[in-house]
């Protein structure tokens, strides 16, 4: 029996250590190693995996284990305390993170301690679900987007020369997608040890990540030539304007990040308000209205499985189109996305609610690539970072809008999909307007100083 035991400890020893290889192989691909773009991807995957776990504790406390009215109430309630001082707290991170250019290791270090704190914390307090829970999620929640801001201000300080931006994003997104689907399962089986286990889980996630985020490399710290700017719409047509703050007295320039940084983060918005939307709606409606006399929770799970797999193959496909057309990539994603709801409006079934889940997943995972392409190609290097912090807030708060929308509507699957297609059309229009006075560029448009 020793020997045996022996034996097969031997061999999972083997095993696990010959896939940390090949995981440290893939993330240090093509420069990353050696840029240290492979430690922000695998920082990522720990981040997405203890979000996870929260989330599965969350969900098992406030979604399912009350009936739907009560956990209708509860989510509302969820929603009122956490997303809406979120959307005001939101816009003040970018801002923040200029101020700290040299602090973005303490930062996401900070970002995970946090999480660890409240993770610990909402653990002994979760299986009352009591009202002591929500502000606690709401710091879980604050602290995480903040570490979304950063890891995208982050990436371009640790881009090696082989990689395009938006192919060094899509290895990032694409770790953070398959660390959450093991996390589901990990998650799931500390549940059944009790409410708090998958926070304890998490606790222990976020503590490694802290140590982690100390050991990036310098350059994530370094901001050389880094000017702070500001995204605003200009009084006449379609464009957006940089302010380069500089300690000298003088009138401060205004450069023109051009019309398809704008363009693009107007349809990602909708996008992302639609993912919103389909989140909160579909989860109440399948478990109240299950679908082709399935299991609630069969339902949700082919949803779940199928938006997940639509952000692995936008993450794909965005590594393979590189920057090719990122306008176009745009406006076909959001073409796409409203198509398919309409149609799942009205064909209800399903087929086409796994198919517009699916669908709304790839296109916001392939939009946000795009964007980043774009603000990589138009935006100056100097202020490139701040672009980035700025364009992540906004859609987050996007995503928050349509969660709203959708914890409000009525529990009609034609009804709420309808609106749903109607809201994406009217971006669907605006931007293809937008693309008609822009045009597809392959240079960046010319900066003009104000």
């Amino acid at each position: 029996m020793v020997r045996t035991a022996s034996a097969a400890g031997s061999r999972t020893g083997k095993v696990v250590h010959g896939t940390g290889r090949r995981i440290r192989r893939a993330t240090s691909a093509e420069g990353a190693g050696e840029s240290g773009l492979a430690k922000l991807i695998e920082l990522h995957a720990l981040n997405s995996f203890g979000d996870m776990l929260i989330t599965v504790a969350l969900a098992s406390t406030i979604f399912f284990s009350v009936p739907t009215g009560e956990a209708r109430g509860r989510v509302a309630l969820y929603l009122l305390i956490t997303m809406a001082p979120f959307a005001v707290l939101a816009p003040v991170v970018g801002p923040l993170l200029d101020r700290l250019p040299h602090g973005r290791r303490a930062a996401m270090a900070m970002a995970m301690l946090a999480r660890a704190v409240l993770a610990w914390t909402m653990a002994g307090v979760i299986a009352g679900g009591g009202i002591a829970l929500y502000p606690e999620a709401l710091g879980v929640l604050v602290a995480s987007k903040a570490y979304g801001v950063v890891r995208s201000v982050v990436v371009p300080r640790l881009l090696p020369s082989r990689l395009s931006l938006v192919k060094a994003n899509s290895r990032v997104t694409l770790a953070g997608l398959l660390a959450t689907g093991v996390a589901a399962g990990v998650g799931g089986l500390l549940h059944l040890l009790g409410p708090g286990w998958p926070l304890r889980g998490a606790f222990l996630v976020f503590v490694i990540g802290t140590l982690m985020a100390f050991h990036l490399p310098p350059a994530v710290d370094s901001a050389k030539g880094e000017q702070r700017a500001v995204l605003h719409a200009e009084a006449h047509g379609e464009g957006s304007h940089l302010i380069h703050h500089r300690p000298s007295p003088v009138k401060t320039p205004l450069r023109a990040v051009g019309p398809s940084v704008i363009l693009a983060l107007r349809a990602m918005s909708a996008m992302k308000w639609l993912v919103g939307f389909l989140v909160m709606f579909l989860a109440f409606l399948l478990r109240e209205e299950p679908i082709g006399g399935l299991q609630p929770t069969v339902a949700l799970g082919l949803v779940a499985v199928a938006a997940g797999t639509g952000n692995a193959l936008g993450s794909v496909l965005g590594s393979w189109l590189r920057t090719r057309g990122p306008e176009a990539t745009v406006a076909v994603m959001l073409l796409l996305a409203t198509c398919v709801t309409a149609a799942a409006a009205l064909w209800y079934g399903v087929v086409t609610v796994v198919l517009v889940a699916a669908v709304a997943g790839m296109a916001a995972s392939l939009g946000k690539l795009a964007l980043d392409a774009l603000i990589q190609r138009d935006v100056p290097e100097a202020v490139r970072t701040s672009a980035f912090a700025r364009s992540e807030t906004l859609m987050q708060l996007s995503w928050v809008a349509g969660g709203a929308v959708g914890i409000l509507l009525p529990l009609n699957g034609k009804l709420g999909l309808s609106i749903a297609a109607g809201v994406v059309a009217l971006a669907l229009v605006w931007t293809l307007h937008s693309l008609h006075r822009v045009g597809l560029r392959r240079h960046p448009a010319a900066a003009r100083v104000v």
